[in-house]
């Protein structure tokens, strides 16, 4: 299967019968990102992380009770 980095417009080839082929084909909202740029935005994540200023804001979910 072709793919393409949606950062830097590489084009790979990955196995057809691996899960993130399966996932690629099945929802269309996953993107692929070639390893060196995976592995820059990893390393820039983990940079924020140790300054302190990186917060994660999780969604409120109310709970509906219908009984």
């Amino acid at each position: 299967m072709h793919v393409k980095c949606v950062i830097c417009d590489k084009i790979e080839d990955i196995n057809d019968d691996c899960l993130q082929a399966k996932r690629l084909r099945n929802r269309r909202l996953h993107m692929y990102l070639c390893a060196p740029c995976k592995g820059r935005i990893a390393e820039k994540t983990k940079k924020r992380h140790a300054t302190g200023n990186f917060r994660l804001y999780k969604e409120n979910k109310q709970k509906k009770d219908l009984i």
